[in-house]
């Protein structure tokens, strides 16, 4: 007994440690230049006392459902405050504090300057438990609140500099592609409440209900909050918000929400053919649209961005072949490698006065050495090198794919996005760190704040050795493939090593200053697939056109034509030959004559 005390007072305590700061942004420690360090150290402690119920859950293997508060009844369905400590959430809840820790510390360099670094400090920390709620809820409606609050913060974050006309479009963009994907949330609900009229996620399991329409609510949910293809584009639109936003946006909150979402609703899932196997082609989609788009990006924080994207498709593969546990894997190792990287960007970004085209660096890697290191880290472990953090969790999802029965063509363009993942990795490396310089000699580089160095040196040694501890003590998989052929086992380092290879060639082109017409595979890359011409610029110049025509027709035609100056001709055209007094008649000419004078007389009057 008391060791279920412990462990439940233990999640307790880190969610309530991480309101100490909002619940004070009442009092005068807000408005003190100390609360943006206060807010990273209770976020830090929050990660020590997360530590001891994951600790317990590895020792033990008990999950635990806290049910201490009664919310609201409406007619049958009750609504309580439902805390889920399962091995998602208790494994989740510590890798993004730890992660969040490290891009406060961060931020603390990279915002040093902006005016309202407190209020910047209190909406990643309102970002961090939104998405706290989301994990650990037990019903669907406190899963929503969680849900529309990483949304709504997204929003606040990606527009902080409102003063750009982009930032603002990007916040938008994001919130409404966002809204598509609600629409298949609220439907499931919906769905849910009308058939089942309960909320509770043990009484929807239970039941298992093989309903294919709340399982595609719930992967258009995913798609709009993922960025899988379709609802993609806001996702690289959101590097306009500040490069901790965008660590934090693609590391351990929001793009990865809904993934979660797919991973916790697996139980409903894997007796449907039918949803596993869209959701397993929709992700193999988003991973090879999306790689092909990072090739040809100049933007050192859209390539990050896309290599994000593709990624999340990878994760959606995972959970199309049936394997909840390996995505979440990919998940928590992601984490830590991705919000590296997007420091490391952040870092060159700053110390070269905000320059992000990788044509424009170049040598860095004799003037920013940590940062040069951990970039290549990063990249290695994104592409899954041999004992890195990405390996543990890309190799056996790539095995997983090779011994599994999937759609041969699925399983192809995930081999050639992993390819790729190595392209546009090495193109980074090679553009930004290696060769001449390409900046302006005058810039001044700096390493040495111990707020930049000591969270990238944290994420380089996750990136290192957390897949591992993740893979080894954490992971209750499925029994493993014990035998295999040796082609299928290499598999995934063959096809890494391929794309090393071929980025290497083609980086190795730019040196010959000779001009090429872009082909028309470069034209669909470095268009993006024309997906946000398509999409963005064809409905709304259809819909104007029509409208346009329309109201020309209408304003013209109609009005103008029909009722002013033609009608007004045809009335008196009527009304002089309906009444005309040209009939010969005397009488007629003497009465006109007549109200003629008589008229004239009382005008003169």
């Amino acid at each position: 007994m008391k060791v279920i005390n412990l462990f439940s007072t233990s999640v307790l305590l880190t969610l309530l440690i991480l309101m100490i700061p909002i619940m004070t942004s009442m009092t005068r420690t807000y408005k003190t230049n100390q609360y943006s360090n206060y807010v990273k150290t209770i976020t830090q402690c929050a990660f020590i006392t997360s530590m001891i119920p994951m600790l317990m859950f590895t020792m033990s293997n008990q999950e635990m459902i806290i049910s201490n508060w009664h919310w609201m009844t409406i007619h049958t369905t009750n609504l309580t405050l439902n805390f889920k400590l399962d091995y998602f959430s208790l494994v989740f809840i510590p890798v993004a504090l730890f992660v969040t820790w490290s891009i406060m510390e961060f931020s603390l360099w990279y915002m040093h300057s902006d005016p309202n670094l407190n209020k910047f400090f209190k909406y990643l920390l309102m970002f961090l438990i939104t998405m706290m709620i989301l994990v650990t809820a037990n019903n669907l409606f406190q899963l929503f609140i969680g849900w529309e609050g990483v949304g709504i913060m997204s929003f606040m974050l990606i527009s902080w500099w409102y003063g750009r006309a982009d930032a603002n479009t990007a916040a938008m963009q994001a919130i409404l592609y966002n809204r598509i994907g609600d629409i298949g949330f609220v439907l499931t609900m919906t769905w849910f409440l009308l058939h089942y009229n309960s909320w509770e996620l043990q009484q929807i399991f239970m039941i298992n209900s093989k309903e294919t329409l709340p399982a595609l609510g719930l992967l258009l949910a995913a798609t709009g909050k993922s960025a899988q293809f379709g609802l993609h584009p806001w996702l690289p639109s959101a590097m306009e918000g500040p490069t901790p936003v965008s660590a934090l946006l693609h590391s351990s909150t929001m793009v990865v929400a809904g993934v979660f979402l797919l991973i916790r609703f697996h139980p409903l899932l894997e007796t449907n053919k039918l949803a596993l196997t869209l959701t397993l082609c929709l992700g193999a989609v988003t991973t090879l649209f999306t790689a092909i788009c990072a090739l040809t990006q100049n933007d050192i924080k859209k390539i990050v961005a896309f290599s994000t994207s593709s990624q999340l498709g990878l994760m959606t593969v995972t959970i199309g072949i049936n394997q909840p546990y390996l995505a979440f894997l990919h998940i928590c190792t992601h984490a830590f490698f991705k919000a590296m990287l997007f420091m490391c960007s952040g870092s060159i970004i700053h110390n070269l006065n905000n320059e992000q085209d990788i044509r424009k660096m170049g040598g860095l890697y004799k003037t920013m050495p940590l940062t040069t290191t951990s970039l290549i880290i990063g990249s290695l472990a994104l592409t899954g090198m041999p004992f890195l953090t990405g390996f543990y969790s890309k190799d056996l999802i790539i095995e997983s794919m090779n011994t599994s029965h999937i759609n041969a063509w699925a399983l192809l363009i995930t081999l050639v996005a992993t390819s790729m993942t190595a392209m546009y990795s090495t193109r980074i490396i090679f553009f930004a760190l290696m060769g001449q310089p390409r900046y302006p000699p005058l810039m001044s580089m700096n390493e040495n704040n111990t707020f930049l160095t000591n969270p990238i040196k944290r994420l380089m040694a996750g990136s290192i050795v957390a897949g591992y501890l993740l893979s080894i003590s954490l992971c209750p998989m499925l029994t493993s493939q014990m035998t295999m052929p040796l082609y299928l086992k290499l598999t995934a380092l063959i096809i890494t090593l391929t794309g090393f290879t071929l980025a290497m060639e083609l980086n190795n082109i730019t040196y010959h200053l000779k001009f090429y017409p872009p082909k028309y595979p470069h034209k669909f890359s470095i268009m993006l697939g024309y997906f946000p011409t398509i999409i963005h610029r064809l409905p709304p110049y259809l819909s104007l056109n029509a409208s346009l025509t329309a109201a020309s027709n209408v304003m013209d035609l109609i009005w103008l034509e029909k009722l002013l100056p033609k009608w007004l001709a045809s009335l008196q055209k009527t009304a002089s030959t309906t009444t005309s007094s040209q009939k010969g008649l005397i009488k007629l000419y003497f009465l006109t004559f007549l109200v003629s004078m008589t008229t004239g007389i009382l005008l003169t009057i």
